[in-house]
């Protein structure tokens, strides 16, 4: 069953966006980020850039618990308490 699975990250760099953006395609479910004031699809370079990246940013995930896990281990470098 799916539902939503939220974590937070900071993303620092072009390269860290481009990055997150490489590993957020590669999945099969949908994958949002949001700034406080804009939601974006984090499989899109371009929308990404709709946000202020020096913020904290809420990675929204609609996948299952075990996809949710994997995506999460995959972008630790990226996540901020």
């Amino acid at each position: 069953m799916e539902n939503t699975k939220d974590f937070m990250i900071h993303l620092g760099s072009v390269r860290d966006v481009e990055e997150f953006v490489n590993l957020s395609t590669a999945q099969p479910y949908s994958i949002y980020l949001d700034d406080g004031a804009h939601r974006v699809n984090g499989k899109s370079f371009m929308e990404m850039f709709c946000l202020v990246l020096t913020r904290p940013l809420r990675v929204s995930l609609e996948c299952s618990e075990e996809q949710a896990r994997h995506f999460f281990d995959q972008t630790m470098r990226y996540h901020i308490e």
